[in-house]
């Protein structure tokens, strides 16, 4: 028998991975997955609570999806998207323009997240230069966001340990707002007064807005944990954006094909971008994919100025078997009612998480919306107690991690801006496979709390 771990510590390197993790003797070996669920080489079974990473949004185990990529190999394998296009990308595009809000019906793809947000930070550049706004080239984004790892993407990005070590080589044209967590704001605080609103609009007249290009923003954030943005905040960003002439980004890579209900999670807050990047859960992650779907008049104007062109491309981008698969994946996810699914059960899973505050003094608050949620954890939340440095660090370092494969469960325990536990499921979870997650959850939670007590602040 193939000694797995062995090989995998000899010759692959892991992403965001450390050592000590990585040489572990018990290092997880996922080898199947079946809906929900993934097993490992001992044929153990794991509860999948993050949907691989926000991205198998239809389940693991689709033959159906196999047999489209499949189908594709055989009778195209490759052609690129520059000067021609071939039956699969084409098909892809409409589908996604179909679906996306407003005039937002032009589809550039590549074939990741950070591809997508790189392509979007250039789209805003070659558009407003297209137009003679050639000093427009900054980007503002927020505090804690995350938008992916490549140099351009992480200048964008807003967390701290991702950045810090490559400072030197990163792009200078971002500045970071704040984003929507703010306890200390008033309940009831009209949008157009929230810190997280006006602070936009000073970096944009502090910097110059004739020197703004995009303002990007995930619907709900992930870094930090699952922060859903208060009522009328995307509304006042728009007119924000609107006002000074800037371009409005929504990343979706996470948000978007059903995570929150919708296949975009634009619809829901009721707010039409000019650009939303997406990857993940566009194949529902079968096969690397990701791309920006872009507002009509904004390529219109780009294809009729001198430029002519938006200067961008790369040789896999619109591959026919990632597109085939994300056409096969959007089918099934209509004709099987997988949006309506996560409608139906949103307030299932959220109101038996956030139960979870009532049993635990230690669970500080439970965020999120649709299929997507972070517990953050105190030491006692009624007190006002944090977890002190050493108690966060040794959480984030292992304990947390060693209680969650305990339980065989994979959901993320999370450092960024807080500790927490990130919980993101397929999207075909029904009750039963809610009900033995937040089970799983409380299981962990129990042993944080005994963890805690042994370990006082």
């Amino acid at each position: 028998m193939t000694d797995f771990r062995t090989e995998a510590q000899s010759h692959l390197v892991p992403h965001f991975t450390k050592g000590a993790a990585w040489r572990d003797p018990e290092l997880l070996i996922v080898e199947r997955g079946e809906g929900c669920y993934v097993y490992d080489t001992n044929d153990t079974k794991y509860l999948d609570g993050l949907s691989g990473l926000f991205c198998v949004n239809i389940g693991h185990g689709r033959p159906d999806l196999s047999a489209a990529a499949a189908k594709q190999m055989d009778q195209l394998a490759f052609s690129p998207v520059w000067g021609m296009a071939h039956p699969a990308s084409i098909e892809a595009a409409r589908m996604i323009g179909e679906v996306a809000p407003g005039d937002l019906n032009e589809v550039f793809f590549v074939s990741s997240g950070s591809e997508a947000v790189e392509s979007a930070v250039k789209f805003a550049r070659n558009y407003h230069l297209s137009q003679g706004d050639s000093e427009r080239y900054k980007v503002i984004s927020r505090n804690w966001a995350y938008h992916g790892t490549t140099l351009g993407a992480l200048a964008v990005t807003g967390i701290p340990k991702f950045r810090d070590p490559f400072l030197p080589l990163l792009w200078d044209g971002v500045r970071h707002v704040p984003h929507t967590l703010d306890h200390s704001v008033p309940a009831g605080t009209p949008a157009a007064e929230l810190p997280c609103v006006t602070a936009i609009e000073e970096m944009i007249l502090a910097e110059g807005p004739e020197t703004i290009s995009m303002f990007i923003a995930e619907p709900v954030q992930n870094g930090r944990g699952a922060v859903v943005p208060p009522d009328g905040y995307w509304q006042e960003v728009r007119k924000i954006c609107d006002k000074y002439g800037i371009l409005l980004c929504a990343d979706e890579v996470i948000c978007s094909f059903g995570r929150f209900g919708h296949w975009f999670a634009s619809e829901r807050f009721n707010v039409v971008p000019d650009l939303i990047t997406f990857a993940k859960g566009v194949t529902s992650a079968y096969q690397p994919l990701g791309g920006v779907v872009m507002r009509t008049p904004l390529v219109e104007a780009i294809y009729d100025s001198e430029m002519g062109a938006y200067m961008h491309g790369s040789t896999f981008g619109g591959h026919p078997v990632a597109t085939a698969v994300a056409s096969a994946n959007m089918r099934a996810m209509s004709d099987e009612g997988v949006l309506q699914n996560v409608l139906d059960n949103e307030s299932y899973i959220g109101d038996k998480l956030r139960g979870l505050v009532d049993s635990y003094a230690h669970v500080n608050e439970v965020r999120g919306a649709g299929y997507f949620y972070a517990i953050e954890l105190a030491v006692d939340r009624d007190a006002g107690v944090e977890l002190s440095n050493d108690q966060a660090k040794a959480l984030q370092s292992g304990v947390l991690l060693k209680y969650v494969r305990d339980a065989r469960l994979l959901i993320r325990p999370d450092d960024r801006g807080a500790t927490m536990l990130t919980i993101s499921p397929p999207l075909i979870a029904d009750h039963t496979v809610i009900d033995d997650l937040v089970g799983k959850v409380d299981e962990v939670l129990g042993r944080v709390g005994t963890w805690l007590a042994d370990n006082p602040h």
